[in-house]
């Protein structure tokens, strides 16, 4: 089959668009407002962009009203936000900060997670989340769409500190994600979480090229 997204002419009983892309890694991502009131959402149209210096991105749709979220406007205005991992043991909390509330509500209250004092910015870290970025804001990207909530503001941040459990570093240096187990989107309603892993390098020999997978920063 094929279907063109403009007339949404797929036949199908529900858009398969978000489950053609899939699993996206969940940005549970925490800001301030400039009243100092506290905000949490997850957003699954998140990454990160690159790794030295890092930076990532979450992407987020106007609400239901057609207005900017939160989460883009004190990102902006207070330039700083925080990643949190959401977590299969932290799924319903994730689920509860999805809700479309008043600004003037705290969702790290809602969701029943306990606020961290970050060290570099303002936003709270979730304190029961196993890794956290620090972020700095460095831009907007916003892109029109249709109807009340198509168009989209693009966030990007420049990671300024990672915080790991120690918990969860295995011996050998690495974070154990399948103890984690990290949550993600499928589409519709659907999530998963990783529960497996495989290794693959690639056989050329470019030691370059394989420390850049890894993130290594070359001199």
């Amino acid at each position: 089959m094929y279907y063109d997204p403009d007339k949404n002419d797929h036949g199908l009983p529900h858009n398969p668009f978000k489950s053609c892309v899939a699993p996206r890694p969940i940005g549970w991502i925490s800001t301030i407002s400039l009243e100092g009131i506290h905000n949490l959402a997850p957003y699954s149209q998140f990454q990160n962009l690159t790794f030295d210096p890092p930076y990532v991105m979450f992407a987020a749709n106007q609400n239901t009203r057609g207005e900017r979220k939160d989460s883009a406007v004190n990102a902006e205005q207070t330039k700083e936000f925080v990643y949190n991992m959401a977590t299969y043991d932290l799924r319903e909390a994730v689920n509860r900060s999805a809700a479309e509330v008043p600004p003037e509500v705290d969702e790290f209250e809602l969701a029943g997670v306990t606020k961290a004092p970050s060290v570099r910015v303002k936003p709270c870290r979730v304190a029961e989340s196993p890794v956290q970025f620090e972020c700095r804001y460095y831009g907007t990207l916003r892109l029109p769409g249709n109807g009340t909530m198509g168009t989209v503001d693009i966030i990007i941040g420049r990671v300024v500190l990672i915080h790991i459990k120690d918990d969860f570093i295995t011996p050998d240096g690495r974070i154990d994600l399948l103890r984690i187990r990290p949550l993600a989107r499928l589409g519709y309603y659907d999530y998963t979480t990783v529960e497996s892993i495989f290794e693959m390098v690639i056989p050329d020999g470019n030691e370059a090229l394989l420390a850049g997978l890894e993130g290594k920063r070359l001199k």
